[in-house]
């Protein structure tokens, strides 16, 4: 009974052992990291507030253990601005990769920015991954 038990926790710990080592090998999971925004193409200088003239919004981020086929979604929202109707997308763009670095850009018309609160929603295979707020000042 003994000898049966032995090998059964044996079993099990190798088990553990081989799960353990499939997930390092694939790197872990599915996901977004080093979200910024910026207000240079380069993505280099972080900022959270833009000011009304600036004419692109950048938002970077780095794409991890994601198959080729991975879809990344990113949705720009003008959260309140005096004068605005609150929460309405302003832009959204789709693009589709594996582990790398990518960004979404937002680009003002001919008027300036709304002085308020923004924010941009990303979203990895139509889940919600990751939000980052900002604000025109």
């Amino acid at each position: 009974m003994k000898k049966n038990t032995i090998v059964i926790v044996l079993a099990i710990f190798v088990l553990v052992l081989a799960s353990l080592a499939c997930n390092a090998v694939a790197g872990g999971p599915l996901g977004i990291s080093n979200v910024r925004l910026t207000s240079d193409v380069e993505g280099k200088t972080p900022i959270t507030v833009y000011s009304p003239s600036d004419p692109t919004f950048y938002c970077y981020f780095e794409l991890n253990n994601a198959p080729a086929d991975t879809k990344i979604k990113g949705v720009w929202t003008l959260v309140s601005a005096e004068g605005y109707t609150s929460d309405t997308e302003i832009d959204s763009a789709e693009i589709t990769g594996s582990d790398n670095t990518y960004y979404f850009k937002l680009d003002r018309s001919t008027d300036a920015w709304p002085v308020g609160k923004y924010k941009v929603d990303l979203y990895v295979n139509d889940k919600l991954a990751q939000t980052q707020n900002f604000e025109v000042k």
